[in-house]
């Protein structure tokens, strides 16, 4: 962690104030008994002047008078000394003001880094860790044990905290906002991560600084933007094309029947009658597309009212018992124990969701399985999970599965789930998904609603 340590230069420097005072005040004891002595020399002199005849009384006054003065350089020496002292004193209270200062400067910014939610590690310019703060541990498992061992040695998953460092000490060149995804307690969370040159107050280069942070909420709302980006301005263009493409195929398949009737009054040939089956399917096909793209473009206005949706789903499972009975799939309702909560939205475009999601489940599952509604409580949100136990979704094309026309399936025109991406905002609501082994050892996929609770007021 983080730990403040005691400078070494200050115990040092405490050791030297303190030889100093002992010197300070060993010479003031012996300047004062030198000063003593001098006093006691004078008065001895003085007290003999008094009775030295006048021929020896200029050499005893010429001593007299160097005894004052070496008294007058000793009380000076003393004032010296002590004067001395209070400056070491002042000098030193100064330092250790100083020294204290820094102290605290240096804990509150511990403080400030132990308690950010994102994880900061330092490294030597060899890539061991020389500190780590709390954040680590919560989002890499870090802890002061880590502290001298490599960045090498951490986690696969965390593997690009390596890279980075090292490309960092190669380029000296600052690296930002590197995205990578680990799965924690069976759910995706997206960690971003930056590393830049640490430098000491001599602007010399001592190892790196890596930063993460979680920044899972906001990657699933860049998410969000994107795909209503590429929905937008979708809907009139599918209620131009299904009004432009609509009407003339209309009048092909009517043409395709009299042509059909006329021809078999002559007995038409099988290769005719073969292609003729073959523009019948085609237009078939053309007008489900456009009727697809019609169901798009009318989501628009929602008839809302208070809707339970347990009591939408307990509707949906006798509909669908008996075709998922017929494909061996068991279907599992969980509904809260907690009082049936409302929602206020369209039970016709919320039954077609739901379906929409069952029917995914059950084409997933073509030799059995469980398909299980769970309907809980989430703050001011209610949560509605449709799970099986498939065989999940490519890894490869997980980021396309909400947009329109795009299906695994040879059959379906791929709108179901926009259709019901759209019906879910259209609510104020969300819906994602998690599939394979990020969800459990059981693998499949599950799809995760959240709709906003009605408002008692």
């Amino acid at each position: 962690m983080f730990d403040i340590h005691e400078n070494p230069n200050g115990r040092s420097m405490r050791w030297l104030a303190g030889g100093l005072a002992v010197f300070s005040l060993v010479s003031l004891i012996f300047t004062v008994l030198i000063t003593i002595d001098v006093w006691r020399e004078q008065e001895i002199v003085d007290s003999i002047i008094k009775h030295l005849p006048d021929s020896d009384l200029a050499a005893a006054e010429e001593l007299s008078g160097d005894l004052r003065l070496h008294g007058r350089m000793a009380l000076l020496l003393v004032l010296n000394i002590i004067g001395t002292a209070v400056a070491l004193a002042l000098v030193l209270r100064g330092y250790l003001h100083s020294e204290q200062s820094l102290r605290d400067v240096k804990v509150l910014a511990s403080d400030i880094i132990a308690s950010m939610d994102a994880a900061v590690i330092t490294t030597d310019r060899h890539g061991s860790m020389t500190s780590v703060n709390a954040g680590a541990r919560e989002l890499i498992g870090l802890d002061e044990r880590a502290i001298g061992q490599s960045l090498d040695d951490i986690d696969d998953v965390h593997a690009l905290l390596s890279v980075i460092c090292r490309e960092v000490n190669a380029t000296h060149e600052t690296v930002r906002d590197q995205d990578y995804v680990v799965t924690t307690h069976g759910h995706k969370q997206t960690l971003r991560t930056s590393c830049t040159i640490l430098r000491d107050q001599r602007k010399d280069e001592i190892g790196t600084v890596v930063y993460v942070r979680d920044v899972t909420q906001r990657a699933l709302l860049e998410e969000r933007l994107r795909r209503m980006e590429r929905y937008m301005g979708l809907g009139s263009l599918a209620a131009g094309l299904q009004h432009e493409i609509k009407n003339p195929l209309s009048a092909v398949s009517l043409h395709i029947q009299l042509l059909r009737e006329r021809l078999a009054v002559d007995q038409m040939q099988p290769d005719v009658h073969e292609m003729l089956d073959i523009l019948h399917t085609e237009v078939s096909r053309i007008s489900h597309v456009l009727d697809g793209f019609r169901n798009y473009a009318s989501v628009r206005q929602l008839g809302r009212s208070p809707v339970v949706i347990g009591n939408l789903i307990e509707k949906l499972v006798r509909l669908l018992r008996p075709q998922a009975e017929s494909q061996g799939v068991e279907i599992v309702v969980n509904l809260s124990e907690a009082p049936r909560q409302t929602v206020l939205a369209d039970s016709i475009q919320l039954e077609q969701v739901l379906l929409n999601l069952a029917l995914n489940a059950v084409a997933a599952m073509p030799e059995g399985g469980i398909m299980t509604f769970t309907v809980t409580p989430q703050g001011n949100s209610i949560r509605v999970d449709v799970t099986d136990t498939g065989h999940g979704i490519p890894t490869e094309v997980q980021s396309q599965i909400f947009d329109p026309y795009f299906t695994t399936r040879n059959e379906g025109t791929g709108m179901g789930l926009a259709l019901c991406d759209k019906i879910i905002r259209l609510h104020d609501g969300s819906i994602d998904f998690c599939t394979g082994v990020e969800r459990d050892e059981l693998g499949g996929t599950e799809f995760t609603i959240l709709l906003p609770l009605e408002d008692d007021e």
